[in-house]
């Protein structure tokens, strides 16, 4: 199951604007796509709320497509347009660190991926899913931020957009 949330409008909302497809806001045209993954709608929440609108103040706003199923979470990393996937490691049955790994190894050019760890001690594990960045629950919105602007600022610098 997915659900989309646009941080400029209402869920389910296109964030590119009306029916001229021009965006509502022009500080939007630059809009970065990020993907979040969670079982749990609480979680998904607690990070949508500590991402915020925009990760920093040089950034471009975020939309947020929400995820609670690895399938439907997959499908749209094939499809590109992203810019970035937090993933919940904790997540059942399938966790971040492990969808993750499959990502790095089979999608070409990846998006870069954060992934919530449940203890700083599974550091080591997501070095092994190869994710970009790693964050521990409980999360401190400000580190989840600041992790995610790191990642977002990289793919600004580069131009970069799986397409």
């Amino acid at each position: 199951m997915s659900s989309r949330t646009s941080t400029t409008g209402t869920p389910g909302s296109n964030h590119r604007g009306g029916a001229t497809g021009a965006p509502a806001d022009p500080a939007d045209a630059g809009m970065q796509r990020v993907l979040l993954y969670s079982d749990d709608a609480t979680t998904r929440a607690e990070l949508r709320l500590a991402l915020g609108r925009k990760p920093a103040p040089e950034l471009p706003r975020i939309e947020v497509e929400e995820f609670a199923t690895e399938p439907a979470l997959v499908r749209r990393m094939w499809q590109g347009d992203v810019d970035l996937a937090v993933l919940d490691g904790e997540a059942v049955p399938a966790g971040g660190m492990g969808i993750c790994r499959g990502l790095k190894e089979e999608l070409y050019r990846c998006p870069p991926v954060l992934v919530v760890i449940g203890r700083p001690q599974d550091a080591w594990l997501a070095t092994w899913s190869r994710a970009d960045a790693v964050v521990p629950q409980p999360v401190d919105p400000r580190d989840l931020a600041d992790a995610a602007a790191a990642l977002l600022r990289r793919r600004v610098a580069a131009g970069a957009r799986t397409a």
